[in-house]
């Protein structure tokens, strides 16, 4: 083939099978000879990664993540594809990457400088806070006034180091609990048995918004850091990750991306069909105007 057809050829796959032709990739090379690819998801991550009321993995991410799959499917010649979910907690989903079992996390994790140094992740995908939930009646405002109470984070996450790293800093003598996912932590503050949840602001949305009676809860106004989140992938493998980072450029470019919020953050969705009436942030539109996969908050001012 003359080297015009091979480029027209490319053309026509877009500008990731472009990418992967000047870059191999161990991760696609493992897809294209297995015909699977295995998509790591959380199961209460409400509304990025859960499942719904007939256990189908949904949300934002995964919707984010099935543009990646069929790129995939372009790029390998393997419209023929499997696609297998494996859930991933806070704790696990980094061991199950590095290790092969999973080979792309579509949740809610959160870049950070930390975790850069054993997975790579795509340009940000979301911007949100680290707050905490808690009922109305308990009448706690902000952070100084958990001197003492019990609370709790999900294992794993940045939240639960930031609140560590409060309690040790202020001495506030807070009994924190690792809780094993969103879930379970939620479930302690609503049985009163922790004061409050620490976790990133739109994930406590999602759960009051499918909770019994969402208007006993409140999410502070206070908040412990900004956190940028994105698509996690294996380190060392610059193929895949170009891959990623084209096809979701092309869905900031195309409006497809806009659209894909819209439908999760401004639209009524399952299992409850409540909408979370989130409008995209300015910060998160600069950062679709220029992407970035930056770990640093400041990068988001």
């Amino acid at each position: 083939m003359s080297l015009k057809a091979f480029c027209a050829v490319l053309a026509c796959l877009g500008p990731s099978a472009d990418l992967y032709a000047q870059d191999k990739s161990d991760t696609l090379d493992k897809i294209k000879s297995t015909g699977v690819i295995t998509l790591g998801h959380r199961d209460t991550s409400i509304p990025f990664s859960y499942l719904d009321d007939a256990q189908r993995v949904v949300g934002y991410s995964i919707d984010l993540c099935s543009r990646v799959i069929d790129q995939v499917k372009t790029v390998t010649k393997r419209p023929d594809l499997q696609v297998k979910y494996q859930p991933v907690t806070s704790a696990t989903r980094i061991p199950l990457l590095a290790n092969g079992t999973i080979d792309i996390e579509c949740g809610s994790t959160t870049n950070t400088v930390e975790r850069q140094a054993q997975v790579a992740f795509s340009s940000t995908t979301y911007l949100t806070t680290s707050n905490f939930v808690s009922k109305k009646s308990a009448g706690i405002r902000g952070f100084d006034d958990l001197r003492g109470r019990t609370v709790v984070s999900s294992a794993g996450t940045t939240s639960l180091r930031l609140l560590n790293e409060l309690n040790a800093k202020k001495g506030q003598g807070m009994s924190i609990i690792p809780a094993k996912d969103h879930a379970e932590a939620f479930l302690m503050v609503a049985t009163d048995r922790a004061a409050v949840f620490v976790m990133d602001d739109v994930l406590l949305a999602g759960l009051i918004a499918n909770a019994q009676d969402p208007s006993i809860y409140a999410i502070s106004s206070e908040f412990l850091s900004v956190e940028p989140y994105a698509i996690m992938m294996r380190r060392d493998d610059p193929g895949f990750k170009q891959l990623v980072d084209a096809t979701l450029g092309d869905a900031f470019r195309s409006g497809e991306f806009e659209r894909t919020y819209r439908k999760w953050f401004e639209s009524p969705i399952p299992p409850r069909n409540i909408n979370l009436k989130l409008p995209m942030s300015e910060a998160l539109k600069k950062a679709v105007l220029h992407p970035t996969d930056s770990a640093d908050p400041a990068a988001y001012q």
